[in-house]
């Protein structure tokens, strides 16, 4: 296993302790993703290549597609791409409405050198090599100032002809934020970046000063979402890989809200197909329920045909490159691998590294893996998040702080309602193994 630095190792264990998915570093923990890597990699480079790609991912809870997402994320931000993970839900961000996507999206923004908050550097990492490419033409010098402003714009503008044809204030709120920053206004500069990024209630003299107005609707959006890709390309990025993750939240909302929002989903799929986004890698993640149930992905008939793969064959047969994929659930050999995993990169940076190795050994982490998924009603596949948080919590912190602590003699595993998501509480509440939900 590869070393990293104690503060990934720190921040990869406290996300694990708050029951939650690290960001970063997570090949470390990865388990039973190998046969997706290669693919996978192949994809990424195709996107920096100028292409775009869709990806469906499906599985029940506690098959890992959060993780599973921020896995490739973590991949793809080796690889140069930016990338940012919305959470789509009923009321925050629900996915009929794109501007508010959109503004997730540029909220969560983030880079290899930035992990989220990101567009502001893009920005002027963006504007600073169109001033090289200006300088480099040997016409004018750097203390020019304002030809050098001039003549930036107008290459800016060039590179944006695609987009300005959809959404020309894009262009000109990118002229007003370089022209303010140059400027030294800050003020002007702050809000219209913020404005860029969709954020409602910017000042109205500020947009007023810079020529553009309103906020960004549903339509403009997804133009905006092209000069954003255009942006990053420019400035050296390999492309933007962008998560939706949870769409199976479209299945609870009012019903011509669900269908807008299935036809915003397969509007998506389209304009990927027909190039209107290159350098775009979009994944999704759901539920079985919202591929093949009557309130999801089948609702809306193109959607399902988009989106549709055969998985009657044996999963090891499962094709990595189709626009589908399925995560499967976790069983015990997967569940104690992980948490030897979890195990090794907590004894990396610990006080006494031997002793959570020797007291943290492989028998008792199988006998905690065994423990955590009897109290869920025996399914292992809704344990792992429990599971990961106990160990970290109630093992090895107390082991890497007690010398004298022996989580057999000491420890007693128990779960309360109040730490369990209503799916964990459900498994946990089965008496009997007819009242466990097989998936």
């Amino acid at each position: 296993m590869k070393t990293i630095s104690r503060q990934r190792r720190d921040e990869m264990i406290d996300a694990l302790r708050r029951g939650t998915v690290p960001t970063q570093s997570l090949d470390l923990l990865a388990v039973g993703l190998d046969r997706f890597a290669d693919t996978l990699s192949e994809e990424l480079e195709g996107i920096k290549a100028g292409g775009a790609r869709f990806k469906a991912v499906r599985g029940e809870y506690g098959t890992g597609k959060t993780f599973f997402s921020r896995w490739l994320a973590d991949r793809a931000r080796q690889m140069g791409f930016a990338t940012s993970e919305v959470q789509i839900s009923e009321t925050e961000t629900p996915l009929h409405r794109l501007e508010t996507v959109y503004r997730r999206l540029m909220e969560r923004l983030g880079t290899p050198d930035t992990l989220t908050g990101a567009f502001r550097n893009i920005l002027d990492a963006w504007f600073f090599t169109l001033e090289e490419d200006v300088l480099a033409e040997g016409n004018i010098t750097s203390g020019d100032q304002a030809q050098l402003l001039e003549r930036s714009n107008a290459l800016m503008e060039k590179r944006l002809a695609v987009v300005t044809q959809s959404a020309p204030m894009f262009a000109v709120a990118l002229r007003g934020y370089h022209t303010a920053r140059a400027s030294g206004d800050a003020a002007v500069a702050d809000s219209i970046a913020a404005w860029l990024a969709g954020q409602p209630n910017v000042a109205a003299s500020c947009k007023r000063s810079v020529g553009v107005k309103g906020d960004i609707d549903h339509f403009g959006a997804m133009s905006f979402l092209q000069g954003l890709l255009t942006v990053l390309r420019d400035s050296g990025h390999a492309g933007l890989y962008l998560v939706l993750d949870e769409v199976e939240t479209i299945q609870r909302v009012r019903g011509d809200m669900r269908d807008k929002s299935l036809n915003a989903l397969r509007q998506l799929i389209d304009d990927i197909d027909s190039g209107r986004f290159p350098g775009l890698y979009l994944l999704i993640t759901g539920t079985g329920a919202f591929y093949e149930g009557p309130q999801g992905a089948q609702r809306l008939e193109p959607l399902a045909q988009r989106l549709h793969v055969d998985f009657q064959t044996d999963a090891k047969f499962d094709n990595p490159r189709a626009v589908q994929i399925r995560l499967p659930a976790f069983d015990f050999d997967r569940l104690r691998e992980v948490g030897r995993k979890v195990r090794d990169v907590y004894a990396m940076h610990a006080s006494s590294p031997d002793r959570v190795l020797a007291k943290a050994g492989d028998a008792y982490i199988d006998e905690l893996a065994h423990a955590v998924a009897g109290r869920l009603g025996g399914k292992v596949g809704v344990a792992p998040r429990i599971f990961l948080k106990k160990l970290v919590a109630d093992i090895l912190d107390r082991v890497d702080q007690f010398p004298e602590f022996d989580p057999h003699q000491h420890y007693k595993l128990t779960i309360q309602d109040t730490e369990l998501t209503p799916t964990e509480r459900h498994a946990a509440a089965a008496t009997s193994v007819d009242e466990i939900e097989l998936t």
